[in-house]
């Protein structure tokens, strides 16, 4: 018997709105198999985003956390839709 792979399934071209505050936004599966809303436009340098937080694409479609410290210079990410959005309360690490 062969192995069947299966590609990400993708959500109606990946957009949709955001719940909080409309605002468009990409779901993108995780290498977890869950799915997480990306900014649409927005591929900040990955040294600039903390290391939690740096979500890079995959060349089959999917996202994963790239933790490593110090990433590649050249290295682009996405962020995560809670970072940007406006309707969220502004979260900073390490403060209460």
């Amino acid at each position: 018997m062969g192995h069947l792979h299966e590609e990400p399934r993708r959500l109606d071209g990946g957009q949709s709105r955001c719940p909080q505050c409309g605002l468009s936004g990409d779901w993108v599966a995780t290498l977890e198999h869950d799915w997480v809303l990306l900014e649409p436009d927005m591929r900040p340098l990955a040294h600039t985003v903390p290391a939690d937080r740096r979500w890079i694409e995959l060349s089959d479609g999917r996202v994963t956390v790239y933790g490593v410290c110090p990433p590649d210079p050249f290295q682009r990410c996405r962020i995560a839709h809670d970072l940007a959005c406006p309707a969220q309360a502004l979260r900073i690490s390490g403060r209460g």
